[in-house]
């Protein structure tokens, strides 16, 4: 294995920037800088040094990680040193002047500790979802998987086919002289029976651990002119959309990227919708139908002054669900529910009135669509569909009459599948899709 280093640190100025070099030539490099190995995991002074010259480069904090107690399962050096363009430059170029060190590509440091069983993939995927971390659902979500919750609930899975395709396999080699076939099948049977139903729950639950790891998607759709625009720029603080008391100001999607009690939201302004006046008008239309119907959450707006008539293509768009809110109260005061009893939200986007409570209440509807259950759950594409391969192998099992081999040959895909998701079979084939989103450093 090569020995490669990198800036881990966020590149640009700062206060200390941390250098990182892992693989057999580490230690060899620590000393050609500082001059010698500092006691293992004990933080150390030292002047960093030109290895040919001897010209002080910087001093800084040392550490030095003997394989396999390292974060890499290699031999790891770290230089702590001050974060100035020049110090760090200088200090990386004195190691890549050292031969058998090379420049670490993207995900290097995080596939090494995956090769040496420092990591699953599921925690490698974590630890991606970590530094990208934006709300604090998100840092929760991806520390619970990287602290290996996920991997251990999958290989509990993963245990309890292979024990089931031993049993299979145990009756194909030994056939009635120790137990019947028949027999055998009936308890294995009976453990899939038990191990699917928890697969299946997982894979419902998926779509809310999804969403909180890529956003819960909010439109806000209502006619023209009943302050849809307004309403998501109180909501988000600021003017994010253009504001206009002409109807029709809005043709296409405005997006706004939030943070509502710790849930990641993307919320989106839609044009209004009506009989389209022209072809530009229309397009904007229909992807307000469209956003409307990918939507984990659904707003419907409507004017006061229009109350209590609904704009009845609003609600056909919005859906049952959806949350009714009647815009610029501060005109017309309306009850708290509309005729047909739904519950009503009176607010004004001009005065604020009523906003503060309505956000609240949005922000509750956006946590149940991403909240985390009591089980760690699936995040990722690539998670849940090993893991609807794994139930589909195990269905196809239960309901062929065949022979045990072709049986027995459904459990062995079963376990496969669930081995791809933290890597306990052969998958270089994903490696590169799994670490190709890493910074270099990582």
């Amino acid at each position: 294995m090569s020995t490669v280093f990198a800036l881990s640190s966020a590149p640009g100025p700062a206060g200390v920037a941390v250098v990182r070099v892992t693989g057999p030539q580490a230690g060899k490099a620590l000393r050609a800088l500082s001059g010698k190995l500092p006691r293992p995991r004990q933080a150390t002074l030292a002047a960093l040094r030109r290895p040919v010259s001897g010209e002080v480069l910087d001093r800084g904090l040392v550490l030095w990680f003997p394989a396999p107690a390292s974060v890499t399962g290699e031999d790891v050096a770290e230089l702590q040193i001050h974060g100035g363009r020049a110090v760090v430059r200088a200090v990386l170029d004195a190691l890549a002047a050292l031969p058998g060190l090379a420049q670490a590509e993207p995900g290097d440091f995080t596939r090494r500790a995956f090769q040496n069983g420092k990591l699953d993939l599921t925690q490698v995927e974590a630890l991606a979802d970590l530094v990208n971390a934006e709300t604090e659902g998100q840092r929760r979500q991806a520390q619970r998987q990287m602290d290996g919750e996920l991997g251990q609930r999958l290989e509990r899975w993963r245990t309890e086919v292979l024990r089931a395709l031993a049993h299979v396999e145990a009756a194909i080699d030994f056939g009635e002289d120790e137990v019947p076939p028949a027999e055998v099948l009936a308890g294995v049977a009976a453990r899939v029976h038990r191990l699917v139903p928890e697969m299946e729950e997982a894979l419902g639950e998926a779509r809310r651990g999804e969403r909180l790891r890529t956003g819960v998607q909010i439109t806000i759709v209502g006619p023209p002119n009943a302050g849809k625009s307004s309403l998501l720029n109180a909501i988000a603080g600021r003017d994010a959309a253009i504001v206009s008391s002409r109807a029709g100001t809005t043709r296409d999607v405005v997006e706004v990227h939030l943070d509502l009690a710790g849930v990641p939201v993307t919320l989106a302004d839609t044009a209004g919708l009506r009989e389209a006046c022209d072809e530009i008008e229309g397009e904007g239309i229909r992807r307000a139908v469209a956003r409307s119907e990918q939507a984990d959450v659904r707003v419907a707006v409507f004017d006061a002054a229009d109350w209590p008539a609904l704009d009845e293509r609003t609600l056909a768009t919005a859906g049952p669900d959806a949350m009714v809110v009647v815009n610029k109260v501060d005109t017309r005061l309306v009850p708290d529910r509309t005729p047909s009893g739904r519950p009503v939200w009176p607010v004004s986007a001009k005065t604020g009135a009523g906003i503060r409570t309505f956000v609240q209440e949005l922000a509750r509807h956006a946590g149940e669509r991403a909240g985390m259950s009591e089980e760690p759950g699936l995040t990722s594409v690539r998670q849940i569909a090993a893991v609807r391969d794994c139930v589909e192998a195990l269905r196809r099992f239960l309901s062929c009459s065949q022979e045990l081999a072709l049986r027995a040959e459904d459990l062995r895909l079963a376990a496969r599948a669930l081995g791809r998701v933290t890597g306990r079979v052969d998958v270089e084939e994903l490696l590169d899709v799994v670490f190709r989103d890493f910074c270099i450093g990582k």
